[in-house]
């Protein structure tokens, strides 16, 4: 099994002529109120939309299970992966689970966290992973600004073939805030096959900038 690994830590720098790259990490830049505390975490579950069933965290809780990648997962590059497995102190995990029409979202929040090798991101802008029957493509995406955090984003597209070659899909977002050693991500997934609306392409990121707002207040 893989470790739980490397902080999904670094986001976009911002270049000399002030445009944003996925690729290099900087700091985010919204009102910070108060250090994030992961045990104020259940404050978040009243961002969510009317309707959504909440259930606490079971088993693995990293973007790369929340995707539906399993243990033995492989990625392309190799060391692409752990970007979406971050190293956490397991006993300070707080977070739930939450379903709906619209697609299933995750929000965790933990200490312990270290950060990656801003490095990785230059090598990672784009990879892909497989786990036995499930494969696919993730990719780099500019994380919301959050006031002293370092951020990530990641958008990830899967497939898994069942039972009889019935393929089935999903489309996910991942955006991370990382405070010193504590860290915050959202994870919102969708089936671009189901016949309800999806959320929206901008729900993980404002979902993120909410929760750590809860966890500062």
């Amino acid at each position: 099994m893989r470790r739980f690994a490397v902080i999904m830590a670094a986001a976009v720098c911002v270049c000399s002529c002030g445009q944003p790259s996925p690729q290099s990490p900087a700091t985010l830049t919204t009102e910070a109120a108060g250090p994030i505390d992961p045990s104020r975490m259940n404050r978040a579950r009243y961002e969510l939309p009317p309707g959504y069933e909440v259930a606490e965290l079971q088993g693995r809780v990293t973007p790369l299970a929340q995707w539906g990648y399993g243990e033995n997962w492989s990625a392309q590059p190799p060391q692409c992966g752990v970007l979406a497995e971050p190293a956490v102190d397991s006993s300070t995990v707080r977070g739930f689970s939450a379903s709906g029409e619209g697609g299933i979202v995750y929000a965790v929040a933990a200490g312990g966290a270290v950060p990656a090798d801003p490095a990785l991101l230059e090598e990672c802008g784009r990879w892909t992973m497989t786990a036995g029957p499930t494969t696919g493509a993730v990719r780099l995406a500019d994380p919301p600004p959050v006031t002293g955090a370092v951020g990530l984003g990641l958008v990830a597209d899967t497939v898994t073939v069942v039972e009889g070659g019935t393929e089935t899909r999903s489309h996910a977002q991942t955006f991370v805030a990382h405070e010193d050693a504590r860290l915050v991500y959202v994870t919102v997934v969708t089936d671009p096959g189901s016949p309800h609306p999806a959320l929206g392409d901008d729900f993980a990121a404002d979902l993120l900038t909410r929760t750590v707002a809860a966890l500062r207040s």
